[in-house]
């Protein structure tokens, strides 16, 4: 990743990297790799694993890294949590992962026990919050470390000033970059943006991109999550309710929009939420002016041009 959040230079090559989650069932298997093969043309900086509560969720996310670790060339973080689990054994899986070649993470508290919307409270002989998490896999070893951020607020906070006070916590305590929760305002995000330096917060804030691959299960999902799903997005979508590939071309056309947005106000590097479907984020990148072994090949097409 870049140092800093500034445009690159004149041709306005972007960085990327890409979320997958991890197959829970045989048969999800084939389709990840599918889509891993397929994304991994594009040479992400990183791509990201996802991970569930508890160290004893471990497995899924344990071996589909070890499988990108052995099988492929890309740099791959795990997501680490500290739900369900003392710190012993999340130290414990740091040290599994770290002997399988991982040597990035995205370190994050997690969703409650309970799920999203009920009260969270550390496991007792825990870590605390993803802040304290950071601090233990600097001391286990020297990883890059990622984290959230939450650019319309993380939905079990008070307000915007605790939350961005957690995350200077993270990165006081050696955080390399923030990856942030989904968004669609590019405003919103600019604006928290600015609060965040203002907090003396340098680290790279990372946008994360959710290329929309159902509108309605999106917005249900958003509301959980507590990012907005502004009218000018859903307007994108109407009348297409039964028009599949007009879905296809409007979530795209919307996911290109956005970045380059993002690009005219400064901004360089992009995490994409895949939800392990490669063709979707391929178009996306085909209207970047991103092609297959090359991160950036020629201006953007001309439709998306401001």
């Amino acid at each position: 990743m870049s140092a800093n959040n500034e445009a690159r230079g004149n041709d306005r090559a972007i960085g990327f990297s890409f979320e997958f989650f991890p197959p829970k069932k045989p048969e999800a298997e084939a389709s990840w790799w599918r889509s891993v093969q397929a994304l991994s043309a594009y040479s992400p900086e990183f791509v990201s694993v996802t991970y569930g509560a508890g160290a004893t969720s471990q497995a899924p996310t344990y071996a589909a890294v070890k499988r990108l670790v052995d099988e492929t060339d890309l740099v791959t973080a795990s997501h680490l949590t500290v739900v369900k689990a003392t710190s012993g054994e999340v130290d414990d899986v740091i040290r599994r992962f770290r002997d399988a070649g991982i040597r990035r993470f995205v370190a994050l508290r997690g969703d409650p026990p309970g799920g999203i919307g009920t009260a969270y409270s550390p496991h007792p002989g825990g870590y605390s919050n993803a802040a304290a998490l950071v601090s233990a896999l600097k001391t286990i070893g020297d990883f890059d470390i990622s984290v959230s951020a939450y650019p319309e607020k993380h939905p079990e906070s008070a307000d915007r000033t605790g939350d961005i006070a957690m995350l200077k916590a993270k990165a006081d305590n050696g955080a390399d970059r923030a990856l942030t929760q989904f968004f669609f305002d590019n405003d919103v995000f600019e604006d928290y943006l600015n609060d965040v330096r203002r907090a003396g917060i340098t680290i790279p804030v990372v946008p994360g991109i959710m290329p929309i691959q159902n509108i309605k299960q999106l917005k249900n999902f958003a509301a959980r999550c507590g990012a907005n799903v502004p009218a000018f997005v859903d307007s994108r979508f109407e009348g297409l309710d039964d028009d599949l590939p007009g879905q296809f071309e409007a979530a795209a056309d919307l996911a290109a929009e956005q970045v380059l947005d993002l690009q005219r106000r400064g901004l360089s590097d992009f995490h994409f939420y895949t939800m392990n479907r490669s063709k979707l984020q391929i178009a996306v990148l085909d209207r970047l002016g991103i092609m297959p072994d090359d991160t950036q090949i020629g201006a953007a097409p001309e439709r998306l041009r401001a």
